[in-house]
């Protein structure tokens, strides 16, 4: 059964998740991982989703502010072990829902371009790709997406 858990940064379980995630994104990154670890880092989050299935942290999630109006989603990942269950779904659904009660309209998020799972899920989910913003404008690997919510 799947449980989804609004939380904070400190959460022990969103921790070990994304220390898995940064492992991952080191692998595909390569090179280019130093440019982008620099704007992982939680400091500015409030707002962590923790997903558990059968009481195993299985993925997260999070949120935090880009402006007044735009929610940029974060720190997004599901356990090997858990994947291909529909979790980083639920998890991104939960996030916007709650961007939504938080009075955003919209949410934005950056991927890399080699993680072509992360890009089906967004555009699956009704992300469209957007010119990339911010610390993000002219870096070739980086994919940037938006959603109206």
């Amino acid at each position: 059964m799947l449980t989804l858990t609004r939380t904070t940064p400190d959460n022990p379980d969103f921790r070990s998740l994304i220390v898995l995630l940064d492992q991952n994104l080191k692998e595909n990154d390569g090179d280019d991982h130093a440019f982008f670890a620099q704007f992982n880092k939680v400091d500015s989050i409030n707002e962590v989703i923790v997903a558990y299935q059968n009481g195993e942290p299985a993925g997260c999630g999070a949120i935090k502010p880009y402006t007044q109006t735009i929610a940029e989603v974060k720190r997004m990942f599901v356990h090997p072990d858990f994947r291909r269950q529909g979790i980083a779904k639920q998890v991104l659904s939960a996030l916007e829902a709650w961007a939504n009660e938080l009075n955003y309209s919209a949410t934005i998020l950056e991927t890399g371009k080699k993680q072509t799972e992360a890009i089906e899920l967004y555009k699956n989910s009704g992300y469209t790709v957007i010119p990339n913003y911010g610390q993000y404008a002219g870096v070739e690997n980086s994919v940037c997406m938006q959603k109206q919510l």
